[in-house]
């Protein structure tokens, strides 16, 4: 069976085109680049969202469309061009997938839409689900737009999940940039601490996501994060500990406000407590739960 893989050269789209290939399926990864890849079972294909054809053949007839395209939230500050390349880049992604699956003879079973814990805005300590509402500032409303951006294959009676990401822990990622302070010695936590952490290991996020590819039954928003989130103080100590390095530095919040601005306040400093409820209510079964033993499968294994 071909499942077809917008974003799929990222970091989680990597591990995702690989596990799935070890799963048996064939992987089509939509990339801006059409070199070969090194790994057996997957293909790059060069799409443009703006043009449909030369790509959206290989959408007919395959068992998943997964979209996970879009600018890193994470890579600098938030200019004004900045920001509109975050929004612009899902958007247009999300559309150009929506056009295809609408236009083909046979439609695929499943389309996974990326979104991120995001959605929520800033919610202090209150536990989040998928029910929540979402929040108002820019983060919010980029992955409300994200979300919709691919709704019309509903109409056409494709099952469509909805997959709202917290922190992914693996082998690169955010946990990639945090880590090297840690490792001096000289890691804490950022602002108060006292912001949530709602993470997911990598095996888990991947893991996931091909449980709601198989599961007909699984419709609808479907948070990705571990089953207990946890402060900044708590995920700082829990590096600390695995590295075997104390943890006594904090970064002050106006201080992160000036390097980072605005993607500061709304990544970094207000961060939220989100339940996979969803996930917990079809059994899904989490690999890791704890996580100092997340972070530890990573960092020393």
């Amino acid at each position: 069976m071909k499942i077809v893989i917008s974003g799929g050269t990222g970091f989680i789209g990597s591990y995702l085109s690989r596990m799935l290939v070890g799963s048996g399926y064939e992987v089509i990864v939509l990339s801006r680049s059409s070199r070969a890849s090194k790994i057996s079972g997957i293909t790059n294909v060069k799409w443009d969202t703006d043009n449909i054809s030369g790509w959206s053949e290989h959408i007919n007839g395959c068992k998943a469309v997964i979209n996970l395209a879009g600018d890193n939230i994470a890579s600098g500050r938030w200019s004004d061009s900045k920001k509109k390349s975050i929004l612009e880049s899902r958007i247009a992604s999300g559309k150009a997938l929506e056009r295809a699956v609408l236009e083909v003879e046979t439609p695929p079973e499943v389309f996974i839409q990326a979104s991120a814990i995001g959605f929520y805005g800033a919610l202090g300590a209150d536990p989040v689900t998928e029910v929540s509402s979402a929040g108002s500032n820019f983060l919010a409303e980029v992955c409300q737009k994200w979300e919709n951006s691919s709704l019309e294959v509903e109409k056409k009676g494709i099952r469509r999940v909805i997959i709202r990401t917290g922190m992914v822990l693996g082998n690169g990622g955010a946990l990639a940039k945090m880590l090297p302070p840690f490792k001096l010695g000289l890691g804490g936590a950022i602002g108060d601490g006292h912001q949530g952490v709602s993470w997911i290991h990598i095996d888990d996020e991947i893991g996931a996501i091909k449980y709601l590819i198989e599961n007909d039954q699984c419709k609808g928003v479907f948070n990705l994060t571990a089953p207990s989130p946890v402060t900044f103080n708590r995920f700082a100590k829990s590096i600390g500990a695995v590295l075997g390095k104390p943890v006594f530095m904090r970064v002050p919040s106006f201080m992160m406000k000036i390097m980072m601005g605005q993607m500061a306040q709304e990544v970094i400093l207000s961060g939220q407590f989100v339940l996979p409820e969803k996930l917990i209510a079809v059994e899904y079964p989490f690999e890791y739960v704890d996580v100092e033993a997340a972070l530890r499968d990573i960092i020393i294994n």
